[in-house]
């Protein structure tokens, strides 16, 4: 078990491991997306352990870097021996095999990807305080949530190239992202949107959750948004006190909107074929989660009188639609 000191240091630091002495099953992984300056190139590298989870050959642990090519939607899962991983519980420092993830970049040595890329500016997380650590607030704080994540950077710029399946592909003036997550499992129905290419603002940066959240031998629906432009974070989220005035979800189009102490935010995404990713789900590692990388997310920021602070539609938009979402639409916050 995760003693008082380890899990207090875990909650300052969302971006470092926070594996280190946690019951199992257990997984850990951090989302880095890659995309160069033409948008042509879109890339999503996970690099992460699953501990004590029930496989096709029995309870092991593994490490791994999953894949995914965001402009074709092939995906691939890269497995290593768990003597491969390692990571810091201070800070953003995972190796995995010759793979090595940092606050200054990114080495790949992947039969799809290698070479190295760095990050010419510095990580945005989402801030973190004791009595609100980062995207979870005060729900970062609780010891038995099934899943936590955490904003390692809204965005950051790149500089360096990579040998894409046997072509090198520059990336300066590109843009990153990072974010992850930990915990038994993920959660058992869920939507995730993200983009940071919007046109009207380049440090604009948008990221949206809603899952079904277990609690005390219930369940809930719980959100998480956070929208940044103009050098200001807004968010909205069950912590929050936020109002959910609207959640729509059918087979062509998500639409959302929130209404909260930082005003309205309506969101609206249309739904678009991915890739297929592997994700923890019930002590079952290898459960496919389709991602795309290819969605458009628009996004509308208006006050309390009405006025639009913020409208623009997001490019390389990341999506996942997971598991029970008629439970998810039916579990409204109380």
């Amino acid at each position: 078990m995760r003693g008082p000191i380890a899990f207090t240091r875990g909650v300052v630091h969302p971006e470092a491991f926070h594996g280190d002495g946690a019951r199992t099953p257990y997984f850990e992984g951090w989302y880095v997306k890659l995309v160069d300056s033409t948008q042509s190139a879109r890339w999503a590298v996970i690099p992460g352990v699953f501990r004590g989870v029930l496989g096709e050959d029995g309870v092991r642990d593994e490490a791994f870097v999953q894949v995914l090519d965001g402009t074709t939607g092939r995906s691939w899962f890269h497995r290593f021996d768990v003597s491969e991983f390692r990571a810091s519980s201070r800070e953003f420092d995972v190796h995995v095999g010759d793979n090595h993830f940092s606050a200054s970049g990114v080495t790949l040595d992947l039969p799809q990807l290698r070479g190295r890329l760095n990050y010419t500016t510095p990580l945005e997380p989402w801030p973190v305080t004791l009595s609100a650590p980062g995207i979870m607030g005060w729900y970062g704080l609780m010891p038995f949530m099934e899943c936590y994540h955490g904003i390692v950077s809204f965005g950051h710029e790149l500089s360096g190239s990579l040998v894409v399946e046997e072509t090198t592909t520059n990336f300066d003036a590109g843009r990153g992202y990072i974010e992850k997550d930990w915990g038994r499992s993920f959660p058992a129905g869920y939507v995730w949107l993200h983009s940071n290419h919007f046109s009207t603002d380049a440090d604009a940066s948008f990221i949206g959750s809603v899952a079904l959240i277990p609690w005390l031998g219930s369940q809930f629906r719980g959100f998480l948004l956070g929208l940044r432009h103009g050098g200001r974070l807004y968010r909205w989220a069950t912590y929050t006190g936020a109002r959910e005035q609207a959640l729509v979800i059918d087979d062509h189009r998500i639409t959302w909107q929130l209404t909260g102490h930082d005003g309205t935010i309506s969101v609206a995404a249309d739904r678009v074929r991915g890739g297929l990713l592997h994700a923890p789900l019930r002590r079952d590692p290898h459960q496919r989660v389709e991602e795309t990388l290819d969605a458009r997310i628009h996004v509308t920021h208006t006050d309390a009188s009405g006025h639009i602070l913020f409208e623009c539609i997001g490019e390389v938009g990341a999506m996942e639609i997971f598991g029970d979402i008629a439970q998810l639409l039916g579990t409204a916050p109380k």
